[in-house]
């Protein structure tokens, strides 16, 4: 899974824990690339899966990173490391005038010899139900949601396929 993004469609209705539904959608998780992705790293001790809910009011954007801030590190714990975000969209309903798009760059070298120039690859529309992966580190963002969207909040879990190292 080198430079390719999946977006995975649902229907729009809610999954139940233990429901057809939802192991349908945990097996959509489980592509041969994703496990074949993670697995390439050496010295794998452990493998682990972390999500986080989010919520984005308008005049709210989230600024381009990479995702390779890995979090706490835990006396005597290895680190984990990300190899793959997963965000999918929560809200009932988005109209794209109301923005929050996920902006995904590829990299080219800077001016200089220590800079580097991000270039938009990809614009994704935060379409309820749509499921986005993508390999980390990758730089993205999201814009800012339009005054437009009112009351309207974008909402979306993201997690990430993560590896431990000894």
């Amino acid at each position: 899974m080198s430079s390719r993004i999946f977006q995975i469609r649902a229907t729009g209705q809610r999954l139940k824990s233990g429901s057809a539904e939802g192991e349908h959608f945990l097996s959509r998780l489980q592509l041969p690339c994703i496990r074949e992705h993670v697995e390439s790293f050496p010295n794998i001790t452990g493998r682990h899966v972390g999500f986080s809910y989010y919520s984005y009011s308008a005049g709210d954007c989230l600024l381009a990173h990479d995702d390779t801030d890995q979090g706490r590190l835990t006396v005597g714990r290895p680190s984990l490391r990300r190899r793959i975000a997963v965000v999918t969209y929560l809200q009932e309903e988005w109209k794209p005038d109301w923005g929050g798009e996920l902006i995904i760059y590829a990299k080219r070298a800077g001016p200089s010899s220590d800079s580097v120039d991000l270039v938009p690859t990809q614009c994704i529309e935060p379409r309820p139900g749509t499921l986005v992966m993508f390999t980390v580190p990758r730089y993205h963002r999201v814009c800012r949601v339009d005054l437009t969207a009112g009351q309207h909040r974008r909402l979306s879990i993201a997690g990430w396929f993560m590896t431990e190292h000894a």
